[in-house]
């Protein structure tokens, strides 16, 4: 049961806590296999978009006895993260004025062994489509290099995220320091437009190839996951080919409009979840590169 339905949490387009809890129980076919088992940060409005939000990782009290949590380890303790197993556990996270779910690139009980590697490109600048398209595109081509397939989805936010499936038995620093090689590699190619500085002031209007979605306790947003922005944009995955058409923009796709995208295009990463790869031979191949 969804409580105060009518909470307005987009102000500008008038979305409410029972549209958003809508549209996650209608996509949950499509989201729940991306995001079952792994640990959540909920990014919660109790008063809308309007006014700050916060993000909670922790659920120690105060949860329903069917909700699942994992048990991680933190610097002077331990978090007990939620987890999602099926829509009624998507639709809980809803009722907490969760806009977007993040997610690790683990699922427990292998937390320490990601099945999933993350580059997040972050624009300096939102007015420069074509810069973006041609770094996404940039990417995928570096890792094709690398024997390395890969998917692609909206941020919701400025960027894309390019995401390449792993085997599950890569460890997490393994995971990381192939991501941070990559970056380092795609920078070293593509100088004036890409960056790995993380300060905005250290920038220079660069992209920055963001690799940190890769280590311990951090986390992105899920697929198919609503942005706290205006118009509640979805983090929506897309094709390369859309990408390189241009038709598709970090904000294309909203919560009103995301439906009637599934029913059109499907499910887009389907592939993904059954494509395994190891990072032992794409790794040595950088090495020898770099």
């Amino acid at each position: 049961m969804i409580t105060h339905p009518e909470k307005v949490l987009f102000p500008d387009a008038g979305i409410t806590k029972g549209e958003l809890a809508s549209y996650y129980e209608t996509i949950a076919p499509v989201m729940l296999p991306h995001i079952i088992g792994r640990p959540i940060t909920m990014e919660r409005y109790h008063r809308g978009i309007g006014a700050p939000g916060f993000f909670q990782k922790d659920v120690s009290k105060g949860f329903p006895e069917w909700l699942e949590r994992v048990e991680v380890p933190k610097h002077g303790g331990v978090v007990h993260h939620p987890i999602v197993t099926d829509t009624r556990s998507l639709l809980w996270l809803a009722n907490q004025n969760c806009i977007t779910p993040h997610v690790w690139t683990t699922r427990a009980p292998n937390v320490y062994q990601p099945d999933i590697c993350v580059f997040d490109l972050d624009p300096s600048k939102e007015d420069e489509p074509d810069v973006l398209r041609n770094a996404a595109l940039a990417l995928r081509d570096l890792l094709k290099e690398l024997g390395l397939p890969s998917w692609i989805k909206t941020s919701g936010s400025k960027g894309f995220h390019i995401v390449v499936p792993l085997d599950g038995k890569t460890s997490m620093g393994e995971a990381a320091r192939f991501a941070h090689r990559v970056a380092a590699l795609l920078v070293k190619r593509h100088p004036t437009q890409l960056t790995q500085e993380f300060s905005k002031v250290d920038r220079a209007g660069r992209i920055l190839v963001d690799t940190g979605r890769n280590g311990y306790s951090a986390t992105f947003a899920a697929a198919y996951a609503v942005r706290a922005k205006p118009c509640a944009p979805i983090s929506a995955p897309c094709t390369w080919e859309e990408v390189e058409r241009g038709d598709v923009h970090p904000r294309t796709f909203t919560l009103r409009t995301m439906s009637e995208r599934v029913q059109k295009v499907g499910e887009l990463w389907k592939e993904l979840l059954k494509t395994k790869r190891s990072l032992k031979r794409p790794m040595l191949r950088l090495q020898s590169w770099l």
